[in-house]
């Protein structure tokens, strides 16, 4: 065996090694907590999620539905910096079961968890042009409840605000 082949073999072996000690390490400890989702049930299990969870950053995962034709409510109010925060229409709501297409917006508010976003960039592009916005697959959003800009909302909004899910991002991946 030339000189060559030992050093070869050596640096092959050393890669090896440092592959297998990486693994070691990055396998050691528990699992990460929020990377295991919420169902929807359980993030509105204490009857007060905003209470419940505060502002941590929460990843829940559900049906997502959409209502914008069929929505009935107002624009959010003459406030534009917390307007993404109470308006009503859109509606986007994550529910813990898939919704009928013809599902109304009272029964998507009753099971589900109101979404909102502040630049409203955070969610699915409409997969219809009228109706309901439903998806064939459960989605994961990130985001957080008690956001601080439902101090803002009109008095009678105040608690809605705080209740609703301000999603930062979702993935179409459920884990």
């Amino acid at each position: 065996m030339t000189r060559e082949v030992r050093i070869g073999v050596l640096v092959v072996a050393a890669l090896g090694a440092f592959v297998f000690f990486l693994l070691v390490v990055g396998s050691s400890g528990p699992p990460r907590a929020d990377v295991d989702p919420l169902t929807v049930e359980e993030a509105l299990a204490g009857g007060d999620p905003a209470g419940t969870w505060g502002s941590d950053e929460l990843h829940v995962t559900g049906w997502y539905a959409e209502l914008d034709a069929d929505c009935q409510g107002d624009d959010g109010g003459a406030d534009e910096s917390v307007s993404w925060l109470q308006r009503d229409c859109p509606l986007r709501v994550l529910v813990p079961e898939q919704p009928a297409p013809d599902v109304s917006q009272d029964e998507l508010l009753r099971s589900g968890i109101r979404l909102a976003a502040p630049q409203g960039r955070a969610f699915p592009s409409r997969a219809e042009e009228g109706g309901a916005n439903l998806r064939g697959q459960q989605l994961v959003f990130i985001g957080h409840f008690a956001d601080a800009a439902a101090a803002s909302c009109v008095p009678d909004r105040a608690d809605r605000c705080r209740q609703t899910f301000v999603v930062s991002d979702y993935d179409e991946l459920v884990r």
